[in-house]
């Protein structure tokens, strides 16, 4: 059911403003818990809103459980989206350390097996300029490259020529991998956007559902208390 919500509301979501976005200020599951007990408590009253408040029942109370369920979907997928991207993260670091490793013992063997090339040394210091991630990644595949056209030099040191193939692999591996990494930083992915987005939109009906509710019961403090967010009330 969420999923359908999500879908009937999509194009209703992508068409909210970006500067009327709002973050969630609550968790979303007890936004999603309030926002149903809503449904249910003011369904009982939703002539009395109408008549006394001119709420829009349709457009605003009915409409609750469809915005709730578009949340609950759009929460799922950014979940999902944040889970991978911390994976990736926790992957990078994992496995760059290694790379780097690599990385460093390729350019000492190099410096060895080609001691005796000015021309080659001078590629080799080309290559070591530079320490950052992207440097790593493009000097393991420099490295293969410069090692597969000169194994002469290489094989005479005993230098084992399967490396280059590694170190080949190594650098597409970890280009794909920090490419995904560096998701795990990007607070404004599409997937947390939209789920603000359905955030957005259902506080919306929330908030014109209570305010009706509070001023049509502003002397019936049992009906009252069920237009109250008991999450910021604690």
């Amino acid at each position: 059911m969420s999923k359908e919500n999500y879908e009937s509301k999509l194009a209703v979501l992508e068409n909210i403003p970006a500067d009327e976005v709002k973050t969630p200020n609550m968790p979303v599951d007890s936004a999603l818990q309030e926002a149903e007990n809503l449904y249910i408590w003011a369904n009982k009253d939703k002539d009395t809103l109408g008549l006394n408040s001119g709420l829009d029942w349709q457009q605003f109370g009915e409409d609750l459980p469809v915005r709730a369920g578009a949340l609950r979907h759009t929460q799922s997928l950014w979940v999902s989206e944040r889970f991978s991207l911390e994976e990736a993260n926790k992957a990078w670091k994992e496995k760059s350390t290694l790379a780097f490793e690599l990385r460093d013992d390729l350019l000492n063997d190099f410096r060895y097996a080609f001691r005796k090339r000015n021309d080659l040394l001078g590629r080799v210091r080309e290559i070591a300029d530079g320490s950052s991630d992207a440097d790593m990644i493009q000097d393991l595949s420099d490295l293969s490259v410069l090692g597969k056209n000169n194994t002469n030099e290489l094989s005479a040191v005993k230098f084992d020529l399967a490396k280059l193939d590694i170190a080949a692999q190594q650098s597409d591996q970890m280009a794909e991998l920090l490419a995904k990494s560096n998701g795990a930083t990007q607070e404004n992915s599409l997937a947390k956007l939209l789920r603000d987005k359905a955030f957005t939109h259902l506080k919306e009906a929330v908030d014109e559902v209570r305010d009706a509710g509070k001023y049509v019961f502003k002397k019936n403090p049992e009906r009252f208390k069920g237009y109250t967010s008991q999450y910021h009330k604690r």
